[in-house]
Order: structure tokens, then C-alpha cells, then sequence
């Protein structure tokens, strides 16, 4: 069922890195992720109905990124190029034209938001997009960074906050007066 918003073409759904490795048996899984598919697949029938642009990001890493643990990063390697733990979760009903956004692709840099580094901003705004409706994995680390980096770039940002999942569930308070303080709205 979706969540009533009201999408039109000057709106993008932004899904956020729906990748097995974020959901149950993953390398880095948030808890209650496969569980969000069915009402992201809800929002986007009901955006490409309504004539809005449908995005779907992921993490992308080559073989040995730097955000990798055995190179000294804070994660366990998870969304490597080409493999089954970076693929789309397979429930994900991602229309063929929607825009798969990749980050974080480079050995020497990271990246958390949709927006860093892959041109994203400028091509929505090339497109006449002023609204960006997000929501995905995990609220308190892509999702927290492309909602504000959203905001940073000037578009309208809407959270669709009961379609995200965090990481930490003590992190969610803050995400939350973060993104009122961006200019954010959020919807549970």
C-alpha cells in the first residue's frame, strides 16, 4: 500500500541502496530490510503513474575498496561490483527505465549520499525535478546523507521514513532533527 504521496513530474522517488548485502543474509544487514520491498514497490507504481522520475542507487565497489575493514574502513567488504551481495534485492520491482545511480565506485574514496560524486543533482535539475522523495537503506547512513545532500543541492526533500530502515534504531531521533533542521520533511 502506498504511502498517499501525492507524485508528480517534477518529483523523483529516490530509492536508496535496496541490495541484498543491506538486507537479511547480507554482508551488512539492516534489520527489517527485505521487509520494506513490498511498500517501495507500491511507491514506485504509484510515481511512475503519476509521471515521476523513479532512481534507484546502490553501492558499487571495486575489490578492495578503502572503506573495506581489512583496509582500515569501518565496514566488512559488502556491494562489490558485479556480485550477488551488490545486486538489487530480487523483489525490487525497478521499472526498466528507472536510473540506476552508482556510488562510491572509485578505489580511493567513498561516498555515502546518491548525490556525491555521480552528477545527480545536476541532472535532475536538468530534467525540471524539484521534489526528491527518498527512502531505503539505511536511514542513518545513505539515506541520512542523500536527504541532506538533497536538501544542499536545493530540491525539495520528502523521507519516507516507514520505507527506511536504520542501522542503529538509537540513531533515528537525531536523523530526525537533522533533517528538520535541513528543511527536510518527514513522513512516517
Amino acid at each position: 500500500m502506498s504511502m498517499n504521496v501525492d507524485y508528480g513530474p517534477g518529483d523523483a522517488l529516490l530509492v536508496v541502496d535496496m541490495q541484498n548485502d543491506f538486507c537479511e543474509g547480507g554482508a551488512l544487514a539492516v534489520a527489517g530490510g527485505s521487509a520494506l520491498v513490498p511498500g517501495i514497490n507500491a511507491e514506485i507504481d504509484a510515481a511512475q503513474a503519476a509521471g515521476a522520475l523513479v532512481i534507484a542507487s546502490r553501492d558499487w565497489h571495486p575489490v578492495d575498496h578503502l572503506s573495506f575493514s581489512h583496509r582500515g574502513g569501518p565496514w566488512p567488504v559488502h556491494c562489490v561490483q558485479d556480485t550477488p551481495g551488490a545486486a538489487f534485492h530480487p523483489d525490487l520491482a525497478l521499472p526498466a527505465g528507472a536510473i540506476r545511480v552508482s556510488k562510491a565506485t572509485a578505489f580511493d574514496a567513498d561516498a555515502y549520499s546518491a548525490f556525491d560524486g555521480t552528477g545527480l543533482g545536476g541532472y535532475l535539475k536538468e530534467r525540471g525535478i524539484e521534489r526528491v522523495i527518498i527512502c531505503g537503506l539505511a536511514l542513518d547512513v545513505c539515506v541520512r546523507a542523500t536527504v541532506l545532500e538533497a536538501r544542499q543541492e536545493g530540491f525539495d526533500t520528502l523521507l519516507l521514513e516507514r520505507l527506511s530502515r536504520a542501522v542503529d534504531s538509537d540513531a533515528v531521533t537525531e536523523c530526525r532533527h537533522e533533517f528538520s533542521v535541513a528543511g527536510a520533511e518527514v513522513r512516517s
